[in-house]
């Protein structure tokens, strides 16, 4: 059982590294959201994804819930 589980996060994995890799463009809106908090000054730079993160939540939710059923 966790064989499988432990495979199907490496394949998940691999796929996500070969489509940043190949095709970074397509995950260029994220970071840049509305709700997205980047704070800039001279010395410092403060970055709060809060609406990128919120969506990832939201996705990994809805995943974890097919696979549960």
């Amino acid at each position: 059982m966790m064989s499988k589980w432990l495979m199907i996060l490496g394949a998940t994995l691999l796929l996500i590294g070969a489509i940043l890799h190949f095709a970074p463009w397509l995950f260029n809106w994220f970071g840049r959201l509305p709700g997205d908090i980047d704070y800039r000054s001279e010395r410092t730079r403060i970055y709060i994804p809060i609406t990128s993160m919120l969506l990832i939540s939201i996705a990994l939710s809805l995943l974890l819930s097919l696979f549960k059923r």
